[in-house]
């Protein structure tokens, strides 16, 4: 298992496509002050030991160095030691729509991102928790086992899309069977099952499966993602919405009397999400409520640190920067490296 042990760390990497743009930058004003003085052909012979090719060497490495660098701040880790520890927690499967009208923003940036956003705080909050996720659209599949362990659970998040489920539709009916067949052994802490959708194209009978999720002892939590007023799909490109067969642009509409009916058949809590974090608040409100125990669960205990390995790859790429010159050396000019 590999982590950051400081991953904040991480958003320094900013600096490298700043530097970079800085870099084009200054190239290009001289460019432009060069030209004031005649044409940059003529005035390259007149300078043949200038090597513009090197100055963009030395930016690439002076580049990748500090992206090392940053690396090494995060502290990366491999994970070394296995053991099964008993936690007091409960367990929580996550299933998300990612069907195409996840994509419509009619909440921002979009109802795909805020949903990311929301579920991403869910886990910041989680402690001693099992937590697993489920995909859907015209069909469910598994995207995490149930887990405690946290940092693969964001991971996968970043990876969701509405283009990894090939049938589209809204099977919330298979989510919840899939969620159901999802949990480890039965023990003495609670369960509960979140489903975060638009609600569109239910096509399946999610209201019985969520009836009988609440007969198991798992609740049925539902966020509803978007607004009842709807909002056009995008396709990716710029004024370019998904239509119907007579050409008319689709509006996508949160389905919120099918996402109320689901909460309530599964005995959950039914909360639709807007621009703000109080869906969130009150879906956590509600999983407080739910009663912990013994979890047992296999984490990595101990970590070995990986940052030497980095450190001499930068200090090998420092000492090539060094050696590289920004003029041509005369007695090497038959040697053309750049």
């Amino acid at each position: 298992m590999f982590r950051f042990e400081h991953p904040n760390y991480l958003y320094l990497l900013l600096l490298v496509p700043i530097l970079l743009a800085l870099f084009l930058y200054r190239n290009f004003l001289q460019k432009h002050r060069l030209k004031k003085y005649g044409n940059p052909a003529l005035l390259a012979q007149l300078m043949p030991s200038v090597s513009p090719a090197r100055q963009v060497w030395h930016i690439v490495l002076q580049l990748f160095a500090l992206t090392l660098c940053v690396f090494m701040l995060a502290g990366p880790q491999f994970g070394s030691k296995l053991e099964k520890i008993k936690r007091q927690g409960s367990e929580l499967m996550i299933a998300l729509d990612v069907s195409r009208s996840m994509n419509a923003q009619d909440i921002a940036p979009s109802r795909m991102d805020k949903a990311k956003q929301t579920l991403s705080k869910l886990i910041d909050e989680l402690s001693n928790d099992k937590i697993g996720l489920i995909v859907f659209a015209g069909d469910a599949y598994t995207q995490l086992p149930i887990t405690a362990d946290y940092v693969s659970a964001k991971m996968f998040l970043n990876t969701i899309s509405t283009d990894m489920v090939p049938v589209q539709g809204t099977a919330i009916g298979k989510a919840l069977e899939l969620a159901m067949r999802s949990f480890g052994a039965k023990t003495e802490a609670d369960r509960a099952i979140v489903v975060i959708t638009d609600g569109e194209n239910h096509e399946d009978d999610a209201l019985a499966k969520a009836k009988a999720c609440l007969e198991a002892g798992v609740r049925v939590h539902v966020i509803g993602m978007g607004q009842p007023k709807g909002a056009p799909i995008p396709l990716g490109r710029a004024n370019d919405f998904h239509k119907d067969k007579e050409g008319n642009v689709v509006i996508s509409k949160l389905n919120e009397d099918m996402c109320r009916q689901i909460a309530q058949a599964g005995g959950g809590l039914y909360v639709r999400s807007d621009n703000s974090n109080a869906a969130l608040k009150m879906l956590l409100q509600e999983l407080g409520k739910m009663n912990q125990a013994d979890i047992e669960t296999t984490v990595y205990t101990e970590y070995d640190d990986q940052f030497p390995s980095l450190a001499w790859v930068m200090l090998f790429i420092l000492l090539m920067d060094m050696f590289i010159l920004e003029r041509r050396n005369d007695k090497m000019k038959n040697i053309k490296l750049f």
